[in-house]
């Protein structure tokens, strides 16, 4: 598998493309729980497969390689990205999963999305794990599985490269008790820990999707009404999370900032931070976050990167 620090691209695989479209690249047909069941006793479903099926219900929508570096990390082994496509397949075959991909003008399926099948939520049911997904789900638009994908990458790098990794949540909710709205995050959450300390960085991944600008508008307005009004506990955080914006690229970042400020939607009680996807392929993450600062001189905003050892 090639390392993060190793892809050389200029714009993220997870940024927002004009006239793209999702394809469907699963199984049409019936496929019955006694066929499964079989595949299972003669050994053709095996624990890697059930681990597999796990890291997809709690990730929702996943990439092969976001996968491969999730089984490494738990220190599964599945061999090769090859083998891996493999037993992907299998459980496309037989329903457990299914699979999508993106074409648009100028790029045409460069990585396939997996997300659950109705076999798979049997098969995680009859375990007693819990699985929310409905087959509604996987009709989800582009920009929120993009979302999704880009938050899982920034999870990722943080598990694989940051010494203070603690633990992370893929879908943490959060409470807008003025407003009476349960929300999610659109990336996730991660605690790092260290020398006995530890702080929780909130992901929330912005795209160029339709209406992307209003969109944000409306989720401010949740993430403001959370941190006026938190009290140590709220939605299992002890102390008020750093709130960071994963943007497509720095233009993003800008055009992100510039929707807040224009629209009075800074949070008094943090500092709001921004990255860009590609910048989680960085070898460190120590000086990946971006905040936009006031220039007393000219009264303008500017970017400064904010570095953090902790990071490291």
């Amino acid at each position: 598998m090639v390392e993060d620090n190793q892809i050389e691209a200029t714009e993220s695989p997870f940024a927002m493309r004009k006239g793209e479209i999702k394809v469907f690249d699963g199984k049409d047909g019936y496929v019955s729980m006694n066929q499964i069941i079989n595949k299972i006793n003669i050994g053709h479903l095996t624990d890697i497969h059930f681990e597999i099926l796990n890291l997809v219900n709690e990730f929702e929508f996943i990439t092969s390689r976001q996968l491969c570096q999730l089984l490494e990390i738990k220190g599964i082994e599945y061999k090769s990205q090859d083998k891996l496509n493999n037993k992907l397949d299998q459980m496309v075959k037989s329903k457990i999963l299914t699979r999508y991909y993106f074409n648009s003008e100028n790029v045409k399926g460069i990585y396939k999305i997996y997300c659950l099948e109705k076999m798979g939520k049997y098969l995680l049911t009859s375990r007693e794990q819990e699985c929310k997904w409905q087959q509604t789900d996987n009709t989800k638009p582009i920009g929120m599985i993009k979302k999704r994908l880009a938050g899982n990458q920034a999870i990722i790098a943080y598990m694989r490269k940051v010494k203070a990794f603690d633990s992370y949540t893929a879908k943490p909710s959060l409470n807008a008790k003025s407003l009476g709205k349960v929300f999610k995050t659109t990336g996730g959450s991660v605690k790092l820990t260290k020398s006995g300390k530890s702080i929780e960085f909130l992901f929330e991944v912005v795209r160029r999707e339709e209406d992307w600008q209003k969109k944000l508008i409306d989720k401010m307005k949740l993430y403001a009404d959370f941190y006026r009004n938190f009290v140590p506990g709220d939605s299992g955080f002890s102390m008020p999370p750093q709130l960071i914006f994963i943007c497509e690229d720095d233009k993003h970042m800008a055009e992100t900032f510039k929707e807040i400020v224009t629209n009075k939607l800074e949070i008094p009680e943090i500092k709001l931070m921004y990255t860009t996807d590609l910048k989680q392929n960085k070898e460190s993450l120590s000086d990946t976050l971006t905040e936009f600062v006031l220039d007393e001189k000219t009264n303008k905003y500017k970017a400064e990167n904010v570095t953090l050892k902790l990071l490291d």
